[in-house]
């Protein structure tokens, strides 16, 4: 656990390739890309054909970053060779006993050959499944839901390889962006919601499929479009000879799509182009629209130090003080908080009991911006509140003459059954708090705190009909079915 987080997690983040001898190369780039959406864990799958023409799927999974885990083969010039390759970055969940296990992809040999997962998102009725499943005779090696579409997979009756993975996928329910490689195909799929991101590019002849666009950017990959969501594209020999892959829409494509706003507020990279959108630019609108409806001035004139606290709310941050300069308030965007990036993830400090280190050992305050100024604080969201209560104390360290926190998402009051790692209801201070900001605001210790509304957030991605947009953990209106007797910290995601 990296010292002072208490942000949401989202599990993952998948990339493939099909149709390049350097499939397994460009998946070790794309994953670094990805690293922000896992940290914990780390695989590839590689296809590749012997002097025997027998196709084979091989493997290298570890626990750690990207780096971690196959710097070795990188050194040794011995990554997996091949034309077409799947790889996953993972959170695990907290005291899980069979982690290794868990990570991803998985590959296994069935009646049909060799098939790899690597999955995105969250099945709420994995629970229900893997009951079915076991009574049926199922033997599970993991507590990963991702398993349950491989037995699905295994056990469907129809004949064709194809046919039988979008039978499996017309039975799963939740979340899902999804990467197959088998021995002569990559099948890229969306549920039918479209919750989490998943994008087709295209570099010299071969096919690249990713969570977000920054992975295809990095090996200088064109983007070509968004799967669609409910959308199973099949990327094959013949779909690169002719540049067509086979397309297939699930039985339960919606008409209104519902992506998880929380990646425009947190979770994807600035740079990167998700749901028809600029990152950047929906985090941007997401500080103009804080500023307009909740702006800080300074009771002397003087000019307000907007700060952000990185690096996921720099964008925000961003709008809000050049909104607060469009409305005739004195504001400049200031780098009042220093964030260390040198903090290894499976880092522990001496004497764990002094929980305030935690948030010093990551963050430093810039004193000379911070002293004697009104200083505004942009965060991006608060899960528990507490190390946002830290951070504001350390902030007061430094003499300001007032601190006001702002936050660009509402109060999130419920917990995510689509891929996202909040905790159950009772540990998020909205729930705890029934959404009283002046209760929540005297427990973090800011002299004001403002949120944006769920109206503000849709707003900010205008563009779209906000009937798209998923936002059950500030409403708690689920856009699907769940089992609420669901443990999420049984399973990996």
């Amino acid at each position: 656990m990296i010292p002072g987080t208490d942000k949401p997690k989202c599990f993952c983040g998948i990339f493939g390739v099909f149709g390049s001898a350097e499939s397994s190369m460009w998946t070790y780039y794309g994953l670094h890309a990805l690293q922000h959406r896992g940290q914990e864990a780390s695989g590839i799958v590689s296809r590749y054909v012997d002097s025997d023409q027998k196709t084979h799927l091989q493997i290298i999974k570890g626990e750690g970053l990207v780096s971690e885990v196959f710097d070795e083969f990188i050194k040794e010039n011995n990554l997996l060779e091949g034309n077409a390759a799947i790889g996953h970055n993972r959170y695990s969940t907290t005291g899980s006993s069979n982690s290794r296990k868990n990570i991803q992809p998985f590959l296994v040999n069935y009646h049909n050959g060799s098939i790899a997962v690597a999955h995105n998102g969250n099945l709420t009725n994995e629970s229900k499944l893997r009951t079915e499943l076991i009574n049926e005779g199922a033997i599970f090696q993991t507590t990963s839901d991702t398993e349950v579409i491989l037995h699905l997979i295994a056990r469907s009756k129809k004949g064709d390889q194809i046919d039988a993975v979008i039978d499996a996928l017309n039975q799963i329910e939740g979340a899902f962006s999804l990467l197959l490689l088998t021995e002569d195909k990559l099948i890229a799929a969306r549920d039918p919601y479209g919750f989490r991101p998943l994008c087709l590019g295209k570099k010299d002849g071969a096919y690249v499929v990713a969570s977000e666009t920054c992975a295809l950017d990095i090996i200088s990959a064109t983007f070509v479009r968004d799967i669609e969501p409910g959308e199973v594209l099949i990327i094959n020999n013949e779909s690169v000879k002719t540049g067509h892959p086979k397309s297939i829409k699930l039985q339960n494509t919606q008409e209104y799509k519902k992506h998880c706003i929380f990646e425009y507020i947190y979770f994807s990279r600035p740079d990167s182009f998700i749901f028809g959108h600029s990152v950047d630019k929906v985090r941007r609108r997401l500080g103009k629209l804080l500023a307009r409806n909740h702006p800080v001035t300074d009771p002397d004139g003087d000019k307000v130090v907007v700060i952000s606290v990185p690096d996921s709310s720099n964008t925000a941050a961003l709008g809000y003080a050049s909104e607060l300069q469009k409305m005739d308030i004195p504001a400049k965007f200031e780098l009042g908080l220093l964030r260390s990036h040198y903090i290894g993830r499976t880092f522990i400090q001496p004497g764990q009991e002094n929980r305030d280190m935690k948030v010093k050992i990551k963050f430093n305050v810039v004193k000379g911006i911070i002293e004697n100024k009104t200083v505004v604080v942009v965060d991006d969201s608060i899960v528990r509140g507490t190390t946002s209560k830290k951070l504001i104390s350390l902030i007061r360290e430094a003499k300001p003459k007032s601190i006001h926190l702002r936050i660009s998402s509402p109060p999130i009051t419920h917990p995510c059954y689509y891929g996202m790692d909040f905790p159950s209801k009772n540990e998020l201070i909205a729930h705890q708090c029934g959404e009283d900001i002046e209760r929540i605001n005297r427990y973090i210790g800011s002299d004001t705190l403002e949120y944006l509304s769920i109206e503000n957030i849709l707003e900010s991605a205008r563009e779209i009909e906000k009937e798209n947009f998923c936002t059950a953990c500030f409403s708690g209106v689920y856009p699907t079915t769940v089992d609420f007797n669901f443990k999420k910290d049984a399973h990996e995601i």
